[in-house]
């Protein structure tokens, strides 16, 4: 047997040799200059004889029956090795062979990657057409740099090859690869020149198949020169994905700011909410603490007159009389104390039965607002989602418009019954929101996997199997909260098997039901369970109130239902698609004992293919239960308001006093019953209207002070007072601790029910003049930063043993000391939150880049504090660090990207020296103003939402070239005059503050590059009518306006409604100021006016010239409201009326039917027809414009002065109407002050009767330039003394002797007549 293999190993050998033309004979001397053997197609069924060839470096075997690599022990000089097109089944015997440059091992059966891991020189692998399902194996190959997996089973990349960085060619065509996020991991390989995904020669991967797939890759490997065979290194390509991709970000970018400003809309609704719940409880222990401390008073006046009539009796023999009148009133009425004490305890009662009802409403409140976070947080997560994958998995929230949206409701409505949740006392099952997911990676995996299932079977029976489609719930772990992570996990990536569950079968099958009841009553039960474990003692209701569904569309196939004994598995069901139970063998005690036919119809599925199951709607829902009928909290108020009465009806009752406004030297002699003023210890000044303390340092003996329900706003007279110990200024509206100074042995301070708000600086005062403070009350004030407040409190006052009432622990104490230690900037917090990265990594998403930068690289362990290693950070991130102040940045010179967002910060200091800055994020503090970052001329994007600022700074932003995106949103900013140079502006985000007039918005005109802008939330939205078209006409260059695109009909909308307005914020926007009661003249020339809307009309009373010659007025407009107006020069318009005309409805073009939401607009009225206009008399008509005594209306095409309404100006005296198409004079009988009438170049051949049928006052007619060639119907005018005839048809003399009759006439011109010939 040896013997025929040794045989049989020769006879490979010769055949070797043959075929590389060598000796058989001579091999085993002549071998070894041999460095290159091929063999192809036959005659080498195992790799022998190698030995032979000690210096071989190219080996190629193509085509054979190998099945192992074996036997190349002895090949320690290869190079090159090529085995492609055999039958090897695993990667092995290449041990020794570390000198491998190049391996070839295509067309085989090869399932995994191993056995690379000494051929650390290799730098060519192909492994394309085998069945490897994971990149693996290739860490050691540092020098790779052509990598051709194309044809296998591979599905994700993950993080295998970033140890390849020096991979310059990749090819994965003809895989499984099916989501982008797999390809971004390819942005680490930084020398990687050669991308193929989609190679002819192979089957296409999924994520070929998806949109804007070439602009992701191209995005995020910019250095690529050949991408899917194709050259793609021209720079206009890079270019093109550029823009495309930033396009991308710039929209979602809005779209999340959207959702986060609605969140904060709804946040703010909420709390409106709270604090009118929270009114009457405020307004109950106000009244009670007022009531209490009044008797506190008079209980320690009592004590003193008992104490002052027994020191008095002892020390003295004559007793003054009103002291004994006090002590007969004290020792006759023992009880009196004891009522007081009495009373003050059940006022306390009450106070704390108050509190307990302000703490309930907080809780609900924080529930609620617990619960709308969650409902927006999954949004968030979506868009970045479908930012990710450049709009392949998209979603719409849907409304009752949507057929889809009643679909799901009415879907969720047939599938509750009301006798499965009868038990834990739900009635109904309210839809909050419902969300469609349309994730085309799953669809088309669906649609692919239906497709064939349909081509298997007869084509004949394809509709039964449409039937199979359903639509079903997914049944999620009920030991197992739904986190938004897990349910992305499912919308993006579909039902994985790879998905952990403590449900069972989880990994054979996906489990569904088409009952609300088999899908939620688990967790239900489950949750209660819990609760009576943890021995909690929260509203029940609330335990489960709020829930998600998730529905499924699913291919069911074949299916069986389920055998009693049997597991579900495929196993157990091999020919069958999908196993169904029904509800009565579900166990579960709920389902016990039903009534209601529902059980029949109520099934549990098991799908075993996870592609045949496409999730598609996300719906949040809410219970009805027994507790949300009963609304029985009106009743408990009407009782605890009654029993509160009766509390304050106990004897002894408040008497009014009369309240002090103001304090002076006798008065507080006066209540201190002393006349020495170094002699008063205590003070009590509590219930007043005071609001200064004047001489209150003068007290210097003064230990106790009461300034309670007061007016005071500051506490500034309050200092120097070196031995008080005790003061209580609760319930003013203190503002501010500045001033507070000088009380040193202050040991108890109340300065609860005030209007302190400044956290840090309060807080700096007290611990500068407050040093040996043991007790203090801050409650119930608007404080800017609540969450952090008693940490920082404890952290500061070191001496406090009680913060608002609460025993501070050493606990307690030493973990407010470590919080405060963690706000301060240091060395090592920078090295733990920077990052050293040149660039920003290149990726799809809308967080800050110093985000992204040290979230993917955090220095740590990487960076030591040796050297220059300031020098080397570029990124910041110090978000949520409660930081009071940025300090230790002076060396950070590099440093491109840095965020402070939600910390304590007051100001922006501490930057000046980071003039580097391209990303400054400085969200969530409070900050006031904007300062210190105007040498940051390199800035791109700058954001400061959710701070205090009130203004944008003259300047602030003028050297800033580069700035981009710009977010002030949820601030007190009235003015945006600050931006009127920012000219690279792209976004604007400036919701929620309180810019209210239209002048801001001119502001904006010149940023031609504007395209996104959010002004939502703010005043002018509401004052301003038709807002946004307002905003859309004034700002053309936008393409998004509050979070909603702007489309070309809402463009064109916009041109007709404010296209030609002259308004009085056009007016403000030249003059520089809208007082326009300065305003004498009007000149308004060649800008393509149409209307005329000035309001408020009073404004513009001084106007008396009016100047708007080239434009498009058809009627004087909004100028005959105008009161004062003399001249008006309305030339080389279109006037065809004084007033707007009038046509009827039918006439209306949508254009002038969008004119009638604009007043004086010209349009939209009813009115009488052409040939009625035309015939009407205008005497009836109300004079206007009563100061007008100069009107000029050349060249206006006018043809008809009837319809032209000039009756009306009854005071004008000089009316110019040269260059017109007039024929007649006539309308103007009541003119009878008119002096001079021009009707020149017009074409009048004749004078009618009623020319000028009345008596005139005309001095002056000028009729050149016309058709004339009689005159006879001048005769009334008696006072003419200047006529102007040249240039007409005149040619009898006779009728110029008919003006005999005007004696006045003094000068007559009749040059281009025929009769002057």
């Amino acid at each position: 047997m040896i013997e025929s293999e040794n045989l049989n190993q020769e006879e490979i050998i010769e055949e070797l040799c043959l075929c590389n033309g060598l000796s058989y004979e001579m091999v085993r001397q002549e071998g070894s200059d041999t460095s290159k053997l091929e063999m192809f197609f036959s005659g080498y069924p195992r790799i022998v004889g190698l030995s032979l060839f000690p210096n071989l470096t190219s080996l190629t075997i193509v085509a054979q029956d190998i099945k192992e690599i074996s036997g190349l022990e002895t090949c320690l000089q290869l190079k090159e090795l090529w085995i492609t097109e055999c039958c090897i089944e695993k990667i092995e015997g290449l041990q020794e062979c570390r000198n491998l440059e190049k391996l070839y091992l295509y067309f085989n059966k090869i399932s995994k990657i191993e056995n690379l891991e000494k051929l650390i020189k290799l730098k060519v692998l192909w492994l394309n057409h085998n069945t490897i399902k994971n990149i693996e194996g290739l860490q050691t190959l540092k020098n790779l740099k052509d990598l051709n997996l194309a044809g296998n089973l591979i599905n994700s990349i993950g993080r295998c090859l970033d140890p390849n960085e020096q991979l310059e060619r990749l090819n994965l065509s003809g895989n499984q690869i099916c989501c982008f996020k797999e390809l971004t991991n390819l942005t680490r390989l930084p020398c990687l020149k050669d991308l193929c995904l989609n190679d002819p020669q192979y089957k296409t991967n999924p994520v070929c198949l998806l949109c804007n797939y070439s602009i992701h890759i191209l995005y995020h490997l910019p250095c690529l020169q050949r991408f899917d065979t194709l050259d793609v290194s021209a720079k206009q390509i890079k270019e093109l994905a550029d823009t495309t991709a930033m396009k991308k970000i710039m929209y979602y970018n809005m779209r999340i700011k959207t959702v986060q400003r609605h969140l904060s809309e709804d946040l703010e609704k909420l709390n409106d909410q709270k604090c009118k719940l929270q009114k009457l409880p405020e307004e109950r222990i106000k009244l009670f603490s007022f009531v209490k401390k009044t008797l506190e008073r008079e209980l320690a006046e009592l004590k003193c007159l008992g104490k002052g009539h027994s020191d008095g009796s002892n020390n003295s023999k004559v007793t003054d009389p009103e002291t004994s009148k006090s002590s007969e009133t004290v020792t006759g009425e023992p009880s009196l104390q004891q009522k007081i004490l009495t009373k003050l305890n059940a006022l306390n009662e009450r106070v704390t039965f108050w509190n307990k009802k302000l703490d309930e409403i907080e809780a609900i409140y924080h529930t609620e607002v617990k619960q709308k976070k969650k409902s927006h947080g999954l949004l968030i997560p979506l868009l970045l989602t479908e930012l990710e994958t450049v709009g392949n998995f998209h979603f719409e929230e849907g409304t009752q418009s949507d057929d889809w949206f009643n679909f799901c409701y009415e879907l969720i409505l047939s599938r509750f019954c009301a006798w499965d949740f009868r038990i834990y006392g739900i009635t109904g099952v309210k839809v909050k929101r419902v969300i469609k997911v349309n994730n085309r990676i799953l669809r088309l995996k669906f649609e692919e996997k239906f497709q064939k299932f349909l081509e298997n079977e007869d084509m004949h029976d394809s509709e039964s199997h449409r039937r199979m489609l359903e639509c079903l719930f997914y049944v999620f772990d009920p030991e197992v909260t739904v986190k938004k992570e897990h349910l992305l996990q499912i919308l993006e990536k579909g039902f994985k098997e790879s998905e952990t569950s403590k449900l069972p079968l989880k990994k054979e099958a996906v489990i569904l039901c088409n009952s609300l009841s088999i899908s939620e009553c688990p967790r239900i039960e489950f949750l209660q369970q819990k609760h009576k474990d943890e021995k909690k003692h929260s509203l029940k209701r609330e335990l489960f109130r709020h829930g998600i569904l998730l529905i499924t569309k699913v291919f069911l196939g074949q299916s069986v239902q389920a055998h009693e004994k049997e597991s579900v598995s495929q196993s157990n069901y091999p020919l069958v698609d999908s196993v169904f139970i029904p509800q009565k063998y579900l166990l579960n005690s709920v389902m016990e004992q039903r009534n209601c036919d529902c059980s029949a119809r109520q099934y549990k599925w098991f799908v075993f293919d996870h592609d045949l199951v496409l999730p598609e709607y996300v719906v949040e829902f809410e219970y009805m239960t027994m507790e949300s009928k009963k609304k029985s909290e009106g009743s408990v108020f009407s009782k605890d308001l009654k029993f509160d009465d009766e509390v304050i009806k106990m004897e002894p009752r408040i008497k009014a006093q009369p309240k002090l406004i103001s304090l002076d030297e006798k008065t507080i002699l006066s209540l201190a019953k002393t006349s020495v003023y170094s002699h008063i210890v205590s003070l009590n000044l509590h219930g007043n209207s005071l609001s200064k303390l004047r001489d209150l340092s003068k007290l210097t003996g003064l230990r106790k002070l009461n300034i309670s329900f007061n007016e005071f706003t500051c506490l500034d007279d309050v200092y120097h007072l070196y031995n008080l110990e005790y003061l209580d200024a609760s319930h003013n509206h203190v503002i501010t601790l500045e001033g507070f100074k000088g009380l040193m042995k202050l040991k108890h301070l109340d300065l609860s029910w005030n209007q302190l708000k400044k956290s840090g600086d309060e807080i700096n005062t007290l611990c500068k003049h407050t040093a040996s403070l043991l007790t203090l009350n801050i409650q119930h004030n608007p404080w800017q930063k609540p969450a952090t407040l008693r940490r920082t409190v404890i952290g500061r006052l070191k001496t406090l043993t009680h913060l608002n009432g609460i025993f501070i622990s050493e606990e307690e104490a030493t973990a407010a000391m470590k919080f405060i230690a963690g706000t301060r900037m240091t060395q090592l917090s920078l090295l733990r939150h920077s990052s050293t990265k040149e660039e920003r990594p290149r990726i799809l998403s809308i967080w800050p880049s110093a985000k992204i930068l040290t979230q993917i690289s955090k220095l740590g362990a990487h960076l030591h504090p040796n050297g220059n290693w300031y020098l080397k950070i570029t990124a910041l991130n110090l978000d949520g660090q409660h930081l009071f102040k940025i300090t230790n940045l002076e060396k950070l010179e590099n440093l491109k990207w840095a965020s402070f967002s939600n910390n304590n910060l007051t100001k922006m200091e501490g930057l000046e020296s980071c003039i580097n800055l391209e990303e400054l994020i400085l969200d969530g503090n409070c900050i006031s103003k904007i300062e210190g970052i105007s040498k940051m001329t390199k800035l791109t994007r700058l954001s400061i939402n959710n701070n205090l600022l009130t203004g944008l700074e003259q300047h602030t932003f003028d050297n800033m070239l580069h700035l981009h995106s710009l977010s002030l949103e949820n601030n007190r900013i009235t003015s945006l005059s600050g931006l009127q140079k920012s000219f690279t502006l792209v976004e604007l985000y400036i919701s929620n503050n309180y810019i209210a007039v239209n002048q801001e918005i001119y502001n904006l005109k010149g940023l031609c590059n504007l395209v996104i802008l959010d002004t939502c939330g703010n005043i002018i939205v509401w004052n301003q009518e038709n807002y946004r078209l307002f905003v859309i006409f004034h700002l053309p260059e936008l393409k998004a306006l509050d979070g909603i695109p702007i489309e070309p009909p809402e463009a064109e909308s916009a041109k007709d409604l404010f296209g030609g307005r002259l308004t009085s914020d056009m007016i403000a926007e030249q003059q520089g100021h809208s007082n326009f009661t300065q305003m004498q003249e009007l000149n308004w020339t060649s800008s393509y006016i149409r209307t005329v809307d000035l309001i408020p009309v009073d404004q513009f009373r001084n106007v008396c010239n009016v100047n708007l010659q080239n434009n498009n007025l058809t009627s004087f407009s909004g100028l005959i409201y105008l009161p004062n107006v003399k001249v008006l020069c309305l030339n080389y318009n279109h006037i065809e009326s004084i007033t707007p005309r009038l046509k009827p409805q039918t006439h209306l073009t949508n254009r002038q039917l969008l004119y009638q939401k604009v007043p004086s607009s010209g349009y939209g009225q009813q009115g009488i027809s052409k040939t009625n206009r035309d015939t009407m008399s205008t005497e009836n008509l109300p004079p206007i414009m009563h100061s007008l005594e100069v009107l000029h209306l050349g060249y206006n095409g006018i043809c008809n002065l009837i319809q032209l309404q000039l009756n009306r100006l009854r005071n004008l005296k000089f009316l110019f109407l040269q260059g017109n198409e007039i024929s007649e004079v006539e309308g103007l009988d009541n003119l009878v002050v008119l002096k001079e009438l021009v009707v020149d170049h017009n074409r009048i051949r004749a004078l009618n009767d009623s020319a000028f049928a009345k008596p005139s006052s005309l001095l002056a007619l000028h009729l050149e330039e016309n058709r004339l060639r009689e005159l006879g119907k001048l005769q009334s005018l008696v006072k003419l003394e200047k006529l102007f005839l040249g240039y007409n048809k005149i040619q009898d003399i006779t009728e110029l002797e008919k003006l005999d009759v005007i004696s006045s006439l003094r000068e007559l011109t009749v040059y281009g007549n025929p009769v002057s010939l």
